[in-house]
């Protein structure tokens, strides 16, 4: 059967990695905060990124999206590649429009602004205007309680209402890749339920995702790779059910020696 030049780059697309991450490291000043870290994503993939406070998941994602390489006190070094593109030495507005979102830890939201407005800054980008209509449409079908309070000041809604807005922005781009930081962070166990819910669905959409989350269970069922990080190191690495829950416990609290599990378990 004959296999066309296009046929053979689609597949070597599908099957190379969509995130690359070479030799990554974070610096506040003189302060390392995450050392030489490497990582690959499949696309379609789940990523928990699992750790206690302190152990550089934030400083990891922040250096994704390009807001650790903008000067000042902070910078980083090493690799980072997105589809064959390098996002390293990208603003974080370019790196948005190479298909990357960010769902940021406290949610970022503008405070004094109304629930549509907040979503529409997500689509500033001019590749997005267009379906703009669409994104939305898709956002209040996921969130059905956000289209009826379209025109509410974000400011007067409830922790996990305003988390489904930070979603919902983050996906108004049209994202390939979405990072949440901290999903559930500060939510009622009711709205972490549906914040979930919501979050299976994109994740059925093909969409790759990263998730930072504290409840070591959760990040588990709801992943289907993790990384536990330690003091700005990867110590442990692996698929759930194949690593035991046990030896990602003593890794997030540091009481085995580093190492990487996904070398032995696929």
């Amino acid at each position: 059967m004959y296999t066309s030049a296009s046929d053979l780059m689609a597949a070597a697309s599908l099957s190379s990695p969509v995130l690359r991450v070479t030799s990554l490291a974070a610096y506040y000043g003189e302060l390392r905060a995450i050392y030489d870290i490497s990582l690959e994503l499949q696309r379609g993939d789940v990523l928990a990124i699992i750790g206690a406070n302190g152990a550089g998941k934030s400083t990891l994602l922040r250096s994704l999206v390009g807001l650790m390489n903008q000067g000042g006190k902070t910078r980083t070094r090493g690799v980072i590649e997105f589809e064959g593109q390098r996002l390293d030495k990208l603003t974080p507005d370019r790196i948005v429009d190479a298909g990357v979102a960010l769902v940021p830890e406290g949610r970022r939201l503008f405070a004094r602004l109304s629930v549509e407005d907040n979503l529409l800054a997500g689509a500033y980008l001019p590749r997005c205007r267009p379906t703009i209509p669409a994104k939305l449409e898709e956002v209040f079908t996921l969130f059905p309680a956000l289209r009826e309070r379209r025109r509410q000041v974000v400011s007067e809604m409830s922790g996990g209402e305003q988390q489904m807005v930070a979603i919902g922005r983050a996906l108004m781009s049209s994202p390939k890749l979405v990072i949440f930081d901290e999903l559930s962070l500060g939510l009622s166990p009711a709205m972490v339920e549906e914040i979930y819910k919501n979050f299976a669905r994109i994740v059925a959409s093909g969409t790759t995702t990263i998730v930072v989350e504290q409840d070591l269970k959760r990040a588990l069922s709801a992943c289907n790779r993790f990384v536990v990080m330690l003091e700005g190191s990867i110590v442990l690495e692996g698929r759930p059910g194949e690593v035991s829950e046990d030896a990602i416990t003593a890794a997030y609290f540091g009481t085995t020696a580093a190492h990487k599990a996904g070398a032995a378990h696929g």
